[in-house]
């Protein structure tokens, strides 16, 4: 294939357009291909996790591939990589393969394949063409630094998924975002070509003649640029893990950690390296302060603890890759810089999606990495003073580290000792030690041992410490593909808490107060007054389906003759609420429960029409809300699943979201009857008493009407006529957020 040469002055704009197109392009189908999987897989941020190792997997793939291509002439790779390009535009128009995944599914088996037989193509073909497109721009320009396109590279990915929650999501539907994707490729496949144009026929004489070839990297250099890139990978998936589960499943929060990370690239490499410069310099002090405050996990401020948690991980990440950005290697050696950082990449997301799950009971990997993190961060001194003692001799440079590490091992030990006699739930660690960390940390940053310890002192400070004694109990802690399950308690009430939700209260002393229903599913709660209308409505042979066990409160509604059934994704919910003992609503209250393990929306799908009479559901992740489990369609399968009089209770008790919108939509979307119960616990009310809100939906006023008729505290649910309806093709949460409305 023969390409007409361009002039020269074309070629930085040019190819600038065409990594900013690609780059933008690649990472605006993160966020959509997992919406269009959320009615498939679930909501859960493993899946988001889970997909993360396909991109990164591709990419690396994609990177290989372009290192490869660096055998042959630019010409040739000009050819075969548009060949590639176009054999992928088979794939178009992007979407999910049409199959129908069984009920049992299970994420990490199914997200991968999945979604690398629907895109992988397309975006393994176009992830190699940043590093490629740097290397053709820097034999077009004649020996042009191209390792300033490489921010230009993340810039345009950051705009992709910034664009994807704000723009896109909000006003386009899936078919049109998929014509909308279809189209860029086309664009690209044009760009990518016209770069090619720009490749002067005599290319690699050129090449040779301006310089020799650099000597290649050494190993150590490779292993340090590997691990330069797993840190920063890791940490985004373990900010990307805590924001999710507590809030909700959804793109806008997907992307926040990872837009961040691939910000960091843009600072990092960009020409211009005065603010690289001052964050790096800054870095291990955010490091070592917020470091010790997010494992701490302060919730009582979940906001700032999620904006703590965005600033802790850009900051490390740009002091990071600046760190490799000050490595980087020749021009000539560029696709292999790239291969290693994407390897780095992997491994980072292998540990913290594949490994940390299952060699851990508690988020580790977070500590871990931010300890990994002060290791490697660049280190410089903050005060002139303190830099003439670190560089003085080489015995006060040691007397200096065993005071710092004493010092911190004696802190350590004062918090230890002040919670353990706060008794067994301990009490948080004292602001002075924290203004104590503060002070060790202007002098230590700069001495690379002595920081490293003042930073393992922090993590243990503010709830290291308390996390491994409780790794060290019995059945305390559980952790799965879905999240890290806690039960705690004391000698009258044990609770299951899941992130940092609680989801299942029990009163502990007595067989009548095992059996007390708590928490959000008391009687005065719209669930219980729902459960104890069933012989009215329904007569003694009702048929019960619950969506989400948790510690199984719900069964202590049930009654001889009614037939009950729980909806479980997580085997791990089963074993706690069931095999364990810790919570005993089931042995008390229905010793034989049927449990479908599996995802609800996919597990109803095989239930008979007509075969439930009341399905409540109540399938939340810590606090976050499965969006797929609130369309239209799942509605409709609730629909088909009820009798014509059967109730669907909806729980919609959220710290961020006002959730009531989006039922009411899909309400009136589908001919149901609606009202709300909303309970506040009054002065005095204990553990065993939380504030609730419930939307009960049938397709048979006379029910709702029933309902209402048995407990004035039912009221209508308000109407939204400007809100549009949640489906599998369309939703966005940025209308409910508390706080922007």
């Amino acid at each position: 294939m023969a390409f007409p040469e361009l002039p020269a002055r074309f070629s930085r704009p040019l190819f600038v357009v065409a990594i900013l197109a690609g780059s933008f392009l690649l990472f605006l189908v993160q966020p959509m291909i997992a919406r269009m999987a959320l009615p498939r897989l679930g909501g859960a941020p493993a899946v988001w996790n889970s997909a993360m190792l396909v991109y990164q997997a591709l990419l690396l793939g994609g990177y290989a591939y372009a290192h490869w291509l660096g055998r042959v002439s630019p010409r040739k790779q000009a050819a075969i990589h548009l060949t590639v390009l176009v054999a992928a535009a088979l794939w178009l128009p992007i979407g999910l393969m049409s199959m129908q995944l069984p009920a049992d599914a299970q994420p990490a088996i199914w997200v991968p394949w999945l979604l690398g037989a629907s895109i992988g193509p397309l975006f393994f073909a176009v992830s190699a063409q940043a590093p490629l497109l740097q290397r053709w721009f820097s034999i077009s320009s004649k020996g042009g630094d191209p390792y300033a396109l490489y921010a230009a590279s993340n810039f345009g990915s950051f705009g992709g998924l910034i664009a994807y929650p704000l723009i896109v999501e909000p006003e386009l539907a899936l078919r049109g975002q998929s014509v909308l994707w279809s189209a860029g490729y086309v664009l690209v496949v044009i760009l990518v070509a016209a770069c090619a144009f720009t490749l002067p026929k005599r290319a690699v004489a050129v090449a040779e003649e301006a310089a020799a070839p650099s000597s290649p990297p050494t190993r150590r250099r490779v292993a340090l640029w590997i691990a330069l890139a797993l840190v920063p990978s890791g940490l985004m998936l373990a900010t990307s893990t805590f924001i999710t589960t507590d809030v909700v499943a959804m793109p806008l929060l997907w992307v926040m950690p990872l837009g961040l990370y691939l910000l960091s690239f843009t600072i990092a490499f960009a020409g211009n390296r005065t603010l690289a410069d001052v964050l790096t310099r800054i870095a291990p002090v955010t490091i070592l302060l917020f470091g010790g405050v997010m494992v701490g996990g302060y919730q009582e401020r979940p906001y700032l603890n999620a904006g703590l948690a965005l600033v802790l991980l850009f900051m490390a990440s740009v002091a990071l890759h600046t760190a490799m950005y000050r490595l980087r290697p020749a021009p000539d050696r560029l696709t292999g810089f790239y291969l290693a950082m994407s390897v780095g990449g992997v491994l980072g997301g292998v540990f913290a999606a594949l490994i940390a799950p299952l060699v851990f009971d508690w988020t580790y990997e977070y500590p871990l990495l931010i300890l990994a993190a002060g290791v490697l961060v660049p280190q410089s001194f903050l005060i002139d003073p303190v830099r003439r003692i670190w560089q003085g001799p080489a015995q006060r440079h040691r007397i200096a580290v065993l005071a710092i590490a004493l010092i911190m091992a004696l802190l350590v030990l004062a918090v230890i000792n002040n919670a353990a006699s706060a008794g067994p739930d301990g009490k948080p660690t004292p602001p002075f030690v924290f203004l104590i960390i503060v002070a060790l940390g202007l002098i230590v940053t700069g001495a690379r041992t002595a920081f490293v310890i003042v930073l393992a002192g922090a993590l243990m400070a503010f709830g290291g410490y308390r996390s491994i004694v409780i790794s060290l109990e019995p059945n305390a802690r559980v952790r799965s593909y879905f999240g890290v399950y806690t039960v705690r308690g004391n000698p009258t009430v044990q609770q299951l808490a899941h992130g940092t939700t609680v989801h299942g209260t029990q009163l502990i002393g007595s067989e009548q107060r095992e059996r007390t229903p708590t928490a959000y599913y008391i009687r005065q709660s719209g669930v219980g007054q729902a459960m104890m209308a069933l012989p009215v409505l329904y007569g003694d042979k009702a048929r019960v389906g619950v969506v989400g066990l948790g510690a199984g409160t719900l069964a202590c509604y049930a009654r001889p003759g009614q037939d009950w059934r729980f909806y479980e994704i997580d085997p791990v919910v089963v074993r706690i609420a069931r095999d364990t003992g810790q919570f005993s609503f089931l042995s008390r209250c229905l010793p034989d429960p049927k449990i479908v393990i599996g995802d609800a929306r996919l597990s109803l799908l095989a239930e008979p029409t007509g075969g439930l009479d009341i399905l409540a559901l109540d399938a939340f992740s810590s606090d976050s809300v499965p969006m797929h489990l609130m369309t239209r369609e799942a509605f409709d399968t609730y629909g088909r699943v009820l009798a014509h009089d059967g109730v669907l209770l909806v729980h919609i008790s959220n710290r961020f979201l006002d959730l009531e919108p989006v039922v009411s939509s899909a309400a009136v979307a589908g001919g149901w009857s609606a009202a709300k119960l909303l309970y506040f616990p009054g002065p005095g009310a204990g553990p065993a008493e939380s504030a609730s809100a419930w939307i009960a939906l049938s397709r048979d006023p006379g029910t709702i009407a029933t309902l209402k008729a048995r407990d004035a505290a039912w009221v209508p649910v308000l109407r939204y006529p400007h809100f549009t309806p949640w489906s599998d093709d369309y939703s966005t949460i940025l209308p409910l957020v508390k706080g922007l409305r």
